[in-house]
């Protein structure tokens, strides 16, 4: 005899009425399709680096199989230290823990502070899983909109930011270089950014994934570790994906005041115990041999950033801003406004992969997002292909 069933087994209602990834259902289309040029993803075309891979294997033949430490292996938590250090003010090898990906430093921060009910302001548009992880622990979360010049390109009413960071207000996340935009956040808005919040006692959350990818012969983008003293309510989540081109080997940091880094020892425990010790000692070769190719590759993404804007140039209805960091453009589409439908479109019928702007907020909409970490030839044939379809 079978018994009728009063419901079905749900998840709880705030992550049911998550939205969906609006990139992966692009790619979701097209994936698999060899006819389909992809520019959806936000990572290079090439391989990573040989002499990464072969630290891994090397530590993988010699049976690094086990358990790491929670906050990361000695090696590699003091190599970051002696980077960071070189690129900002002294940063202790003991405020910096491993992550199991960029993303995942993302959410143990997030963890450390944000409880049920906590408000949350963020710079947008901005990659959706930076919004959405405070919403998966319950805090509210209100955007600041960077807005374009009539060039195109991106910035912020830091006063519009400042303004929001009212009583009860728990963190401000920012993203600079910005994903989607390319945006990069000048020093001077940090500082008054900094300063507001010491006052106020708000924490920053500040994910610097593409530090490095800057295209003004820098070394990198203005940081907030430039700025903050260790014991600032600042927390500088990074990863090597971009920089070191390893997209697929889910690893990254969390730098944190000293009084924070037990408590996060124990939430990585909690959550993914700790990273693999053979990716751990290729990410080590990776710091302390990468520097040519960190260059070299910036240098090819700013080559790549200039081609595809000449390619794009032409072409009527789009507004296209150049970007001072990052790998993508975030470009407008005149009398667009439904980028997600553009976006498959595109798939469908002109055989080109773009993330519709849609997918990084409201403020998003009638833009979309091309990654540029590609190779020349195929930037240009895809700005033909999309030309071709807008006149259509």
């Amino acid at each position: 005899m079978t018994h009728p069933r009063l419901d079905l087994p749900a998840a709880r209602d705030s992550i049911r009425q998550m939205p969906v990834s609006r990139i992966r259902e692009v790619a979701n289309a097209g994936m698999g399709n060899p006819s389909v040029l992809a520019f959806w993803f936000g990572e290079p075309d090439a391989v990573t680096p040989a002499f990464i891979r072969d630290a891994a294997c090397a530590a993988l033949a010699g049976g690094d199989t086990f358990y790491s430490q929670n906050l990361g292996i000695p090696a590699l938590r003091e190599a970051l230290s002696v980077y960071l250090s070189r690129l900002h003010r002294p940063v202790a090898a003991e405020r910096i823990a491993v992550t199991s990906a960029g993303v995942n430093a993302l959410m143990l921060a997030a963890q450390l502070i944000v409880s049920p009910g906590d408000r949350v302001v963020a710079v947008a548009p901005i990659w959706p899983n930076v919004t959405e992880i405070p919403r998966i622990l319950g805090a509210e979360v209100e955007r600041v909109a960077l807005h374009t010049d009539p060039h195109g390109k991106w910035v912020l009413d830091i006063e519009r930011l400042l303004a929001a960071l009212t009583p009860g207000t728990r963190a401000v996340i920012i993203n600079s270089p910005g994903n989607p935009t390319g945006w990069v956040m000048p020093m001077d808005d940090m500082r008054r950014l900094l300063a507001h919040t010491r006052e106020r006692g708000i924490w920053i959350l500040s994910d610097e994934a593409y530090e490095r990818l800057v295209f003004d012969g820098s070394a990198g983008a203005p940081s907030m570790l430039d700025l903050a003293e260790p014991d600032d309510r600042l927390m500088v989540a990074n990863t090597f994906s971009k920089t070191w081109q390893m997209t697929g080997w889910r690893l990254g940091w969390l730098v944190v005041p000293p009084s924070l880094i037990e408590d996060l020892g124990k939430l990585i425990e909690f959550n993914t115990s700790c990273a693999p010790g053979f990716v751990q000692q290729a990410a080590v070769a990776a710091i302390e041999q990468g520097e040519p190719q960190v260059a070299a590759f910036v240098t090819g993404l700013r080559e790549r950033r200039d081609a595809l804007l000449a390619a794009l140039a032409p072409i009527d209805r789009l507004t296209v801003g150049k970007p001072d960091g990052a790998m993508y453009l975030f470009f407008r589409v005149q009398g667009i406004t439904d980028s997600l439908a553009l976006a498959k479109d595109l798939v469908r019928q002109a055989g080109i992969g773009l993330a519709p702007g849609s997918a990084f907020g409201p403020e998003g909409e009638g833009y979309l997002r091309w990654c540029f970490a590609k190779p020349v030839p195929m930037l240009e044939e895809g700005a033909r292909r999309l030309a071709a379809h807008l006149r259509r």
